[in-house]
């Protein structure tokens, strides 16, 4: 059964809804100098890479866990942590269908890149990156791949179907995250109010009645997805995210969510949390560390 809208913003305390609230309106460029001192693989005093996570995000096609921090993107499926590419600060990042990257943020220090980045799309693993659209107008703090096309919010909520034509959404919301999938044009945003729903890749818009108040989506599949609430419980749903089952507690502050096919090809959850990036292959119940080679 499904149940019905938590509390959580009450019991969760200011941290968590000050954290819930989108960075659009107070995005920074981080500074070289700034934040806990790295190694030379980027592992920072809480044991991951950059100071501040963005997006988490499995490579179906690899197997790489993938995190994307404002010191670029790296891959933490082994330890140390690897980094791919160049140093640019990545707000918004999304895998998509064959292998395919899409980014967005600020250029690192140094680059002759636009501020901000625009959407950026990348079909070598996160190596290179070349320019789609939006350079010096758009920096994406959430972004989503579709059956369709790619969604993004930059301040205005945007569908495009080739990652270079926009059209604005109908939407009187601001998105913390939002969730789709490569395989269908279902996709979820998450608000301080609940979730909205959309089941034509981001044009039109629906709230999710009596759903829970989560931080967090993301899909494992077209049918399964999970969200985090700011407080750390997890939830799943099986049908695309109209009904909503409690499941369990991620118990660090989480800062972003992936979720795919795990070992056994059920619906697995990562969540990257403040000290360690952790997994669950129990549809949310339980956690443990993801890291294991």
């Amino acid at each position: 059964m499904p149940l019905a809208k938590p509390s959580l913003y009450r019991s969760a305390g200011v941290a968590a809804l000050l954290a819930f609230l989108p960075a659009t309106a107070a995005c920074t460029q981080p500074s070289p100098s700034s934040g806990p001192a790295e190694s030379s693989h980027g592992m920072t005093d809480n044991a991951l890479p950059g100071n501040h996570v963005h997006a988490l995000a499995v490579n179906s096609a690899s197997g790489q866990v993938l995190l994307a921090t404002h010191e670029g993107l790296f891959d933490v499926t082994v330890t140390p942590a690897t980094k791919i590419g160049d140093t640019n600060d990545l707000m918004g990042f999304t895998v998509g269908a064959g292998n395919v990257f899409y980014a967005s943020g600020h250029p690192g220090p140094g680059s002759s890149l636009p501020d901000p980045l625009g959407l950026m799309k990348s079909t070598d693993g996160g190596k290179t990156w070349e320019a789609l659209s939006r350079q010096g107008e758009s920096d994406f703090h959430a972004l989503t791949v579709t059956k369709s096309g790619i969604v993004g919010y930059d301040g205005q909520l945007r569908g495009s179907a080739d990652g270079k034509a926009w059209e604005v959404a109908a939407a009187g919301f601001a998105p913390a995250v939002l969730a789709g999938h490569a395989d269908s044009d279902t996709v979820l945003a998450t608000t301080e109010n609940g979730i909205q729903r959309s089941t034509d890749g981001g044009k039109t818009w629906k709230a999710v009645p009596d759903g829970p108040v989560i931080q967090f989506a993301a899909f494992a599949d077209p049918t399964d997805a999970f969200g985090v609430a700011p407080d750390g419980t997890t939830y799943h749903s099986a049908d695309a995210g109209v009904t909503w089952t409690r499941k369990g507690r991620v118990a660090s502050e989480v800062q972003a969510i992936a979720a795919g096919s795990g070992p056994s090809g059920t619906p697995s959850l990562w969540a990257a949390t403040i000290d360690e990036v952790v997994v669950s292959t129990d549809g949310g119940a339980t956690f443990g560390p993801a890291n294991t080679k």
